[in-house]
């Protein structure tokens, strides 16, 4: 049977559990970095250590960006034209949803790292939320503890 690969997954990085996952995911990992996170050979020794820097690094330019978008009329309305300024946010805007989608990627790679297993989440169509996002593993995990928890103070 083949590994479920979840949504999100990069493209070029192999499924966990396969030979070769880890390379793949390393250097998909440090493609996401800035070059010089390539100098550090603990960060190829200890791939967890590789995402966990990886993730700040792409949440933090997912907030630059953020950042950028919000503020983007006021610091350069005085200086551009408002065509200039609309096509300024229309960049940030794109790159926005790319780095986002880069955020998520990093994530699910960090998990699939620790040994977390992806499973497809099963859904009732009729119920749908289009809002509704996937469960990651460790999630999964928090609110299986938090339900047995209920449950015993439920049973109390």
């Amino acid at each position: 049977m083949a590994a479920y690969i979840p949504p999100g997954w990069p493209t070029g990085v192999h499924p966990p559990g396969s030979e070769d996952f880890e390379a793949t995911a390393i250097a998909w990992l440090l493609d996401v970095v800035p070059p010089d996170f390539r100098l550090h050979g603990v960060l190829r020794r200890h791939p967890v250590a590789l995402a966990v820097m990886a993730r700040h690094h792409t949440q933090a330019c997912v907030e630059g960006a953020r950042a950028g978008y919000r503020t983007a009329r006021t610091e350069l309305g005085e200086t551009l034209p408002p065509h200039a300024i609309d096509a300024v946010l229309a960049a940030y805007r794109t790159e926005g949803r790319r780095l986002a989608s880069t955020a998520k990627a990093v994530v699910l790679i960090e998990e699939a790292l620790r040994g977390d297993a992806f499973t497809p989440q099963l859904r009732n169509d009729h119920n749908r939320n289009q809002n509704h996002k996937p469960l990651t593993p460790a999630k999964a995990r928090h609110d299986t503890a938090r339900d047995d928890l209920r449950k015993k103070l439920i049973s109390v």
